[in-house]
């Protein structure tokens, strides 16, 4: 790559994960992300056969996606330390945008029944942990047709309007739920998920604030999913509606029965969710930096190469000092976030924010150093660019995520 890496103070174990997963990342899952990428049609991305799943299978004979869970049932949530983890995120991101989200929401909601002391529950987090063939999997059902962004901030004054509920409303009969209600086209997994963490209205009179979450089995009766989304970018990752139609789960699935709870957790949800996006395009920000640096001094013109131009070496430099800056700020809040309760929810915004539309900007960047190349399939960085310029939208608009993180400052 040709840029050293300030990485202080690694110790062997660290090295040799960041090692594995940059192996793992360039050979499985960056060949696999081009690939799926290129069709044209999202449902043969899930089809069988299909790189996917092998690419699945193999984030999951190396163990990665029981990093998240508890120990106690059967998860590695504590083994692999904080620097360790952010490693993992970002490397993944620098392999493949979309994958890395795929996997990132793909432990939810096992992470969450883990928690439960529920013996059926426990199960299906036990069970996760031990499937290396890619056969569970989750997914975060939260973004509707009508509320988006606004699960996450019903704190701000804007979104206290009672008349304003969610889509998805589950309502207490006995010892069940009933579920009714749909789900956006844009949960990601939302189409091969087997599980769900799922978002719900208990209290229509509290309008965005009246929420729970429960963990849902996707095969009850009731339960259909729409077809895979057709987008921009992020096309490996899997997205799709998913609607409920009076649909019964037992009471002890409803993980936050009480509003008031989730709404203290609210902060912790968004500096999670935040700081994981900003991870994953910090690593996409330095690959497209890679991309050109590397082309820059391949490309011959006027006799040498491009990166002998003094245009050339400003526009790489003012690329490079912003991908160390955003990845210098990710660093920095996701560990704090890790051993502070609460975290801090405006730094996880803040890294998320700076950290797309870095990549955006970048990869736009890289583009102009590529040239007309740039814009062709032969090189990755055009979908780089696709895929930046999803991440300014998904998990939050980020104009509105900024509004938010200076509510809770």
């Amino acid at each position: 790559m040709g840029i050293r890496d300030l990485d202080l103070n690694l110790t062997e174990e660290q090295k040799s994960l960041r090692d594995m997963i940059r192996k793992f990342g360039a050979e499985v899952v960056r060949p696999a992300g081009v690939a799926l990428d290129k069709l044209p049609d999202p449902a043969a991305v899930i089809a069988d056969g299909s790189v996917l799943w092998e690419v699945y299978r193999q984030f999951r004979e190396l163990g990665l996606h029981k990093a998240s869970i508890l120990k106690t049932a059967g998860g590695m949530l504590g083994d692999i330390d904080e620097m360790a983890q952010v490693l993992m995120v970002e490397e993944m991101g620098y392999a493949d945008a979309g994958l890395a989200i795929s996997f990132g929401v793909d432990s939810m909601p096992f992470a969450l029944a883990a928690l439960s002391p529920d013996p059926e529950l426990q199960g299906w987090a036990r069970s996760y942990c031990e499937d290396t063939k890619g056969e569970l999997i989750g997914c975060w059902a939260i973004t509707e047709p009508d509320h988006g962004t606004d699960w996450l901030l019903a704190h701000m004054e804007e979104n206290k309007d009672l008349k304003i509920t969610p889509n998805v409303k589950a309502v207490k009969k006995g010892a069940e739920y009933i579920i009714n209600g749909q789900k956006s086209a844009w949960v990601s997994n939302g189409t091969i998920a087997t599980h769900a963490s799922l978002h719900v209205s208990l209290d229509p009179a509290q309008g965005m604030s009246g929420t729970g979450v429960a963990v849902v089995r996707l095969d009850l009766p009731g339960i259909s999913r729409g077809i895979p989304l057709d987008k921009i970018g992020q096309r490996p990752l899997n997205q799709g509606e998913i609607f409920f139609e009076e649909v019964k789960i037992p009471k002890s699935w409803m993980l936050f029965p009480d509003p008031t709870v989730l709404g203290v957790l609210r902060e912790m949800s968004l500096a999670k969710v935040n700081g994981g996006m900003g991870i994953v395009f910090a690593g996409l920000a330095k690959a497209a930096f890679d991309e050109a640096f590397k082309y820059s001094k391949e490309r011959i013109q006027g006799g040498k190469s491009i990166f002998e131009h003094q245009n050339i070496k400003l526009k790489l430099f003012k690329m490079f000092a912003m991908v160390e800056s955003t990845r210098a700020l990710t660093r920095r809040m996701a560990l704090y976030n890790a051993v502070n309760m609460p975290p801090s929810g405006p730094h996880a915004v803040a890294a998320k924010v700076l950290a797309t539309e870095c990549a955006f900007k970048v990869a736009s960047e890289a583009i102009q150093i590529f040239g007309g190349y740039g814009l062709s399939k032969e090189y990755p960085v055009e979908k780089m660019f696709r895929d930046a310029r999803a991440s300014m939208i998904e998990d939050g608009v980020n104009e509105t995520l900024a509004l938010a993180a200076m509510e809770l400052m």
